[in-house]
């Protein structure tokens, strides 16, 4: 059996819209405020039509802080397998102090994902808006496009690919696949 190529979309600033404060981002904290941005539906179709694994790969730990909800994070991500052909969520709910092997920049959501659905992981890619996407991306052997939102943080170093949406990075990942 041959191995699936996937791409890897974090949440917040790729599928949704952040929430900026002090021009950081923050993660939206009810249903209320969640958001898919322009022309996510359309890229994410392309990419489930062209045959890869879709798995959302976000931090989010706002429910480990107590500023969210599990159950608000849990309807969150009913609301995107509703409106998007994803094939499976991870989440980290933990903060950077429990050394944990999911959180992002660590790679343990992609290597798990890999394991479990068979992925070829250099024949993937990592899409992020935020420097610990790349890094997961880079330390999963996955090819990074960093979705630009010029944020009031640390860069992303040497993705891959920088866009400035998701629809622009379906389109490199299309024009740049291997024949299958």
């Amino acid at each position: 059996m041959s191995l699936s190529r996937a791409v890897f979309l974090d949440r917040d600033g790729v599928l949704s819209r952040s929430l900026l404060r002090d021009g950081k981002p923050v993660a939206p904290t009810t249903v209320a405020e969640f958001e898919l941005l322009p022309g996510v539906v359309d890229a994410v179709k392309q990419l489930h039509a062209a045959g890869f694994v879709l798995v959302v790969v976000t931090n989010q730990p706002d429910v480990r802080t107590g500023v969210t909800r599990l159950e608000a994070v849990e309807e969150m991500h009913r609301c995107l397998r509703d409106w998007l052909p994803v094939d499976d969520i991870k989440v980290c709910l933990h903060v950077d102090a429990d050394g944990c092997d999911c959180r992002k920049p660590k790679p343990g959501m992609l290597l798990a994902a890999a394991r479990e659905r068979r992925i070829d992981l250099k024949n993937s890619w990592m899409v992020g808006d935020r420097w610990r996407d790349v890094e997961t991306g880079k330390a999963a052997g996955c090819k990074t496009i960093l979705v630009e939102c010029d944020y009031a943080e640390r860069r992303a170093e040497s993705p891959d690919f920088t866009v400035k949406s998701l629809p622009e990075a379906v389109e490199i990942i299309l024009k740049n696949q291997p024949s299958v």
